[in-house]
Parts: structure tokens; sequence; C-alpha cells
């Protein structure tokens, strides 16, 4: 199952960053295999992602590869801990989203039917300093209501029972701050 886990990682990071949603060493994806999660480690740059740089912790934030998770470690836990029907975090940078989260306060609107239905809701989160304990406990009161959520002044968090599922949310939040910014008059 492990094996499976980093070649999720692998794949869903590379089109992370083929599709805009990330840049540079921004953004990370984790999976939950039972009481451990499988992260991207930190300083890697998605589009180079291999299967050795994918860090394993369990759910106590107990490092048990040779290799460090993300600093967003924190915000997967929490999420995870809160939520245990949740297999797969996604936590990007799309540029659409962040622009919306910088002009918007309470949420973002909802656009197409598509996000009506699979998301429902995206709200935001106030800013936190990435990596803190903070940050993790904002994010996971956010994401006890939702499914997607975007992250003043930082990025986007969605989540879903597989890492294709958490990862075409984010897709689908990015398109829907997208068109909300576009047709703004």
């Amino acid at each position: 199952m492990s094996r499976i886990a980093k070649r999720q990682l692998v794949l869903y990071s590379r089109k992370a960053h083929e599709r805009g949603l990330t840049a540079a060493f921004g953004g990370n994806l984790s999976v939950r295999v039972g009481d451990l999660v499988f992260i991207k480690a930190t300083g890697v740059v998605m589009d180079e992602m291999s299967e050795g740089q994918v860090a394993v912790v369990d759910l106590s934030g107990n490092q048990l590869s040779s290799v460090k998770p993300s600093s967003e470690y924190l915000l997967h836990l929490a999420v995870y801990r809160l939520r245990p029907e949740v297999k797969a975090i996604a936590h990007l940078h799309p540029p659409y989203s962040i622009v919306a989260s910088t002009l918007l306060e309470e949420e973002l609107p909802i656009v197409t039917p598509e996000a009506e239905l699979y998301l429902g809701r995206i709200p935001i989160a106030p800013f936190r300093p990435a990596g803190t304990e903070e940050l993790a406990e904002v994010m996971a009161e956010a994401l006890r209501g939702a499914d997607a959520v975007l992250m003043e002044r930082h990025g986007i968090v969605t989540v879903g029972k597989s890492l294709r599922e958490a990862f075409y949310k984010a897709e689908l939040v990015e398109e829907s701050a997208k068109l909300w910014y576009l047709s703004r008059k």
C-alpha cells in the first residue's frame, strides 16, 4: 500500500505543477493509510518529485522516514485527526485562489453547478504563518464543515476520500476563483 501511496503522490504532484496549481517549492499533497501519513518531503519541487522524496509520519507527528515532511505536515495531521473519513489532502498555491482570498472576506462565491455539487461552499480562513500550529488549528476548524478552503494570502486546502478526489476538488476551486475574478465588473 505504501508503494501505491507514493506513486499517487508523485503523479498528482506533477499534475499540480503542470496545471499551474503551484509553483517552485510551494504546495504539498498527502495520503493517509491507516495511522500513517505519506506527504511530500520538505524542499521538494512538485514537478521533480520522486518516490524517494515522500516522507512518512504517524498521526502523532513522529517522523518514520529518512526524509523530513513538508513544513505543513501539522496542518495535514490536524485535518486527519478531526476528520477520520478524509484519506487525502491537497494544499496548493493556485494564483486566482490566492488573489480571491485577498479580495473576499468570508467565502468564494460558487459560480458553476459542478462547484455547487462537489464543493458546496468554499470558506476563507484567516491568515496564519505557514507551518505553525495556529495555521493547523485554523484550517482544521475551517475544514470541519467544508471540503475546500481558501487560505488568506497563502493558497487552498481540499480534502477527499482519495488523492484523485482531493486533487480534482482543488482544480475546481481554482476554476471557481478564476471565473469569479473574470466576472467581476
